[in-house]
């Protein structure tokens, strides 16, 4: 003779428990979360990689300046150089924006001077696509060249 094991009892007023479809719960809650997450290892990645391009671009468009006998050259040589830098390093920026002090430029011959350079690139981050993310980063690189100081000896 066997003996079947009788089902478990419940208190009375209570049910067996039952998880039927708790994965589908659980699924439905993290895949949100998991694409937010994803989303923000992109954008991070982007910025990062956006940040590590643009490291060292003023600091050709300052040595680009620094050459120049003029400051209306040296801010064309900036800009011009900045731009260049920023497209050869594959870097796509919505907005550049080159900003070069010149005021070295009016100091006396034969006096130490410098040429500061600031490139700001707007980089688009619209494309994730992800609510709450900014639509764009501005990044901004900075560096100071100094002038020869027998610029206009020669």
């Amino acid at each position: 003779m066997s003996r079947s094991t009788p089902p478990p009892r419940c208190r009375l007023g209570q049910r067996a428990r039952d998880d039927r479809g708790s994965e589908s719960v659980e699924l439905a809650i993290l895949l949100p979360v998991a694409i937010l997450v994803l989303a923000m290892l992109v954008v991070g990645a982007r910025i990062a990689l956006a940040g590590d391009r643009i490291s060292g671009v003023a600091g050709i468009a300052a040595r680009e300046a620094s050459l120049a006998r003029s400051s209306a050259a040296a801010q064309q040589l900036a800009t011009a150089s900045a731009t260049e830098a920023l497209s050869s390093r594959d870097l796509h920026c919505v907005d550049v924006q080159v900003t070069v002090d010149t005021a070295g430029f009016r100091s006396a011959p034969g006096t130490a001077a410098s040429v500061t350079v600031v490139v700001s690139c707007t980089v688009d981050l619209s494309d994730v696509g992800a609510p709450g993310f900014p639509g764009s980063r501005t990044l901004r690189d900075t560096a100071t060249s100094p002038l020869d100081p027998a610029r206009d000896l020669s």
